[in-house]
């Protein structure tokens, strides 16, 4: 504190003692920089991989809107894990993989057409 009792804000010197600097660093393994692969993108080579449908749902949810993802043809349960991974990172909201459809939290329905057509799906808004 200084004279006027504020505590400074400014940084100051500094820690004045290192309680590390009297360790010795011999015989301790080198750091090694641990290499990370980014997370595999959902697939885009194909350019159609077929319909599916976008729905918004209420009913049974305790009036919560949730914004459902079906049809998927000739896809498996990994891929559509990692489309609702993408999907949940761009809405900001949670979501899960039930039963082979994929329901993402909220109405969400004009940014998970746009993942599903940028994954080569043709989206289709489906029902209300």
């Amino acid at each position: 504190m200084n004279k006027s009792g504020r505590i400074p804000t400014d940084g100051g010197q500094g820690i004045q003692q290192n309680p590390f600097a009297g360790l010795p660093s011999a015989g301790l393994p080198q750091a090694k920089a641990i290499p990370v692969a980014p997370a595999p993108a959902p697939k885009a080579d194909k350019k159609n991989r077929g319909r599916v449908d976008i729905i918004r749902e209420k009913a049974g949810r305790g009036g919560k809107t949730v914004t459902v993802v079906t049809g998927f043809i000739g896809i498996g349960q990994p891929e559509k894990e990692q489309l609702a991974k993408a999907m949940q990172r761009a809405c900001g909201t949670g979501g899960t993989v039930k039963e082979g459809r994929i329901e993402i939290q909220g109405d969400q329905r004009d940014q998970v057409a746009r993942i599903l057509t940028a994954a080569g799906f043709r989206p289709v808004f489906a029902g209300g």
